[in-house]
């Protein structure tokens, strides 16, 4: 009996001295050390992949579709019939322009073959007939001079020479116009002309109804099938075409004097979160969106992986700043970071003592301390910081 109250009553001392122990020390805490490292800055946003530009496939004319060669998602190159239209009438316009040139470049050289000539030969016979009707003027002149004739046959003479001389000018006429400089000539060229240029427009009407890519990309929509009447301007695929990919965020406004062109990223698209790949900051829009607060940002990917799709959503860390061998804590040991005045709760003899810091940069987990703490400091990590400040505290060193 003696021996088990001998027994209890040392526990009881025991226990009494352990609790004045840990009275007299204070609580274990969770700490970290403050060490140097490498620390990396970044800006986490959300985007979404797309190209520098997309192209909306539509028809120019009006038609019924009779081949749709192609599917959705498929690549394609630059030239590739995407879709055929019914071309019988355009087939038909197009023969019937061909057969107005012909026509015109007929009558270019009916000119040049046939009235050309046949103008001078009349002009030629015109001037025999001035020349015999002045001579027999000049008879009738002599003649009536002796009497012999009167003045009824000297004004017949006379009226001849003039209807021959009205005969040569209207010769000569017809054959400037008939010249290539003259009027003729200058309306047959301009009618040929404007016959092959109604054949260029009906060719070019006839090669509207075969709808090509017009550079090589993949087809991401497609809205047409055979037997669909199609209208102009509606779009029935769009394409994008192949070349540089890049990623596209909305970046919220307060970041905007941290991100630069030329800054490096890792992204990763959210339906592989394993897989990382690089990009680069390659644009950033001059005017914020005041509605969302957010300001766009492009980024190109060099070598983009091979799952990667339009549109598909990605998450994107962009490295603004990178500093070797940098004094860091524990982001979750930092108090009031984004205020004015930030603070620690460093363990100075025994005791959680307020300690305000002066931060650099923010990396993931981690924080640059530019002043307050020294290399090798214990800080706390205690949700309960504000409590905490002045009270005995023992460290549980977290590494």
């Amino acid at each position: 009996m003696k021996l088990r109250i001998w027994i209890g009553s040392a526990l009881l001392a025991l226990g009494a001295a352990y609790g004045g122990w840990v009275w007299w020390h204070g609580p274990a805490v969770d700490a970290t050390r403050v060490v140097r490292r490498d620390i990396v800055q970044s800006v986490v946003a959300a985007g979404r992949v797309a190209r520098p530009h997309r192209v909306d496939m539509a028809a120019q004319v009006v038609g019924t579709v009779l081949e749709v060669p192609v599917a959705e998602g498929q690549a394609v190159a630059a030239g590739q019939v995407l879709i055929v239209l019914d071309a019988v009438e355009s087939t038909a316009l197009v023969r019937q322009a061909e057969t107005a040139v012909v026509l015109a470049e007929q009558r270019v050289r009916q000119l040049e073959e046939l009235q050309l000539p046949v103008a001078k030969q009349a002009l030629r016979q015109a001037e025999v007939n001035l020349a015999n009707a002045r001579s027999q003027y000049e008879r009738q002149v002599r003649l009536k001079e002796s009497g012999f004739v009167g003045d009824a046959a000297l004004d017949d003479a006379r009226r001849n020479v003039e209807v021959a001389q009205t005969q040569v000018e209207t010769a000569r006429k017809q054959v400037e116009t008939a010249q290539p400089a003259g009027s003729d000539a200058a309306l047959a060229r301009t009618a040929l002309a404007q016959a092959r240029a109604n054949l260029q427009a009906a060719k070019a009407r006839h090669q509207y109804t075969t709808i090509k890519a017009p550079v090589a990309g993949t087809l991401i929509a497609r809205d047409v099938e055979r037997g669909d009447v199609v209208q102009p301007g509606k779009a029935l695929m769009v394409l994008s075409p192949s070349g540089e990919t890049q990623l596209v965020l909305q970046l919220d406004e307060r970041n905007l004097a941290l991100v630069r062109l030329g800054q490096k990223a890792l992204a990763s698209a959210d339906a592989y979160p394993k897989e990382r790949f690089g990009a680069e900051v390659v644009y950033i829009n001059p005017a914020v969106d005041a509605q969302r607060g957010t300001i766009e940002v492009k980024l190109r990917v060099a070598q983009p992986p091979s799952y990667l799709r339009d549109d598909v959503t990605v998450s994107v860390d962009i490295e603004i700043a990178r500093r070797t061998g940098a004094l860091t804590v524990a982001s979750d040991a930092v108090h009031d970071a984004m205020g004015r005045e930030p603070w620690t709760l460093a363990l100075r003899d025994g005791h959680a003592r307020r300690q305000p810091v002066t931060l650099g940069l923010r990396g993931e987990g981690a924080m640059e301390i530019v002043a307050g703490l020294a290399e090798g400091d214990l800080v706390l990590a205690s949700p309960d910081a504000t409590q905490r400040d002045g009270k005995r505290v023992r460290a549980r060193v977290r590494e």
